[in-house]
């Protein structure tokens, strides 16, 4: 079966970008070029970051109509990384809410892909 092993964002500024996910995710890349980083995480996946700049970058796509989500334990969990995600002067998009799925906010990264935190569906 495939399954997909890497995320990969397009970023303006790849060092700039990795300082706050090097924060975020509370460790540092793997792997850290000019115009790509990468961080390993705990769950196998890769998290990468490439430079709209690079020589070899090609995308005709624009926007940012996709999420990276956090699933975490419960809805306190949510509202904790709210308070921190907010003292950390983090972006906010989407407030602190109650979905159909329960507690939920919406943050940006220093390019403005969304970040959802929220528990799991079920």
């Amino acid at each position: 079966m495939l399954s997909p092993n890497l995320v990969l964002l397009y970023v303006d500024d790849p060092a700039k970008s990795a300082l706050f996910y090097a924060d975020l995710f509370g460790r540092e890349p793997v792997a850290s070029f000019p115009a790509y980083v990468a961080f390993g995480l705990e769950n196998g996946l890769t998290f990468s970051l490439w430079s709209t700049q690079a020589r070899d970058f090609v995308s005709s796509g624009t926007g940012h109509r996709s999420e990276i989500a956090f699933m975490v334990k419960d809805d306190a969990e949510v509202e904790r990384l709210y308070a921190d995600w907010r003292r950390r002067g983090i972006a906010i998009e989407q407030e602190l809410k109650t979905a159909v799925f329960g507690r939920t906010f919406v943050a940006l990264d220093p390019d403005g892909h969304r970040l959802r935190v929220c528990r799991p569906d079920n």
